[in-house]
């Protein structure tokens, strides 16, 4: 336990994907990493740090773990999920505002561990008003009818890079809607990690596809994957 009078230091994270050995988001993740340092006053990571990061990747595909903590930063590495087939239930936890990526995650986990006992993929978390928020680790996306929606940052859910990446693909409106008004929609998932995933099933129903969702996930990752 910390110890009285000593402060608790939050870490903040980015979760990274290398794609051949290539980083197309790194600029973008070190941007918003040093905002929500600067929001946070905490204090900078050292000055090689995309450095280490590149030396960390090598030439494969990995997912990178950046976790920066009073100054200091560790740099884990794992391989990418593959998985194709994503089934979503609505967790029990209410959503609470997480406008930055901080260690400071047990929302998320008791969620994602909550959807994985009732045999699903993943947990999409609801406000206490009952809006739609976000994904344990990603943001959602629906399309109605002719136009693709997205929840509201304003609920307090995490800016997400690829959330950012598809509101720079498509015209996208936000919207606050409780689960009722997605449940009979094509839904996706977005991270920076594995880029746009369809949802197949949904409180164990099946989702429709859209094949608009296949034509954004083409376009998803930058040319080149330059960094």
């Amino acid at each position: 336990m910390p110890r009285v009078g000593v402060p608790v230091q939050i870490g903040l994270i980015e979760t990274i994907r290398a794609r051949r050995g290539r980083l197309p988001w790194l600029a973008r993740h070190f941007a918003r990493l040093r905002a929500s340092l600067a929001a946070l006053g905490a204090p900078e990571p050292p000055a090689d740090l995309a450095d280490l990061v590149r030396f960390a990747v090598g030439a494969g595909d990995r997912v990178v773990r950046l976790e920066v903590i009073g100054g200091h930063a560790e740099i884990t590495t794992r391989e990418v999920n593959t998985e194709h087939t994503v089934s979503i239930v609505v967790s029990r936890e209410i959503h609470r505002p997480y406008p930055h990526k901080t260690t400071r995650r047990d929302q998320f986990g008791r969620a994602l561990a909550g959807a994985r006992r009732s045999g699903a993929s993943d947990g999409l978390l609801v406000t206490a008003e009952g809006f739609v928020a976000e994904g344990t680790a990603w943001n959602l996306f629906w399309w109605e009818k002719g136009q693709l929606c997205t929840p509201a940052a304003a609920l307090g859910i995490l800016p997400g890079l690829g959330r950012e990446r598809v509101m720079t693909l498509a015209d996208v409106t936000e919207q606050q809607v409780a689960v009722a008004a997605i449940a009979r929609r094509s839904l996706f998932l977005v991270n920076a990690v594995r880029g746009i995933v369809e949802i197949a099933a949904f409180e164990g129903k099946a989702v429709p596809a859209d094949p608009r969702t296949a034509e954004l996930a083409a376009s998803f990752w930058p040319f080149g994957d330059q960094d």
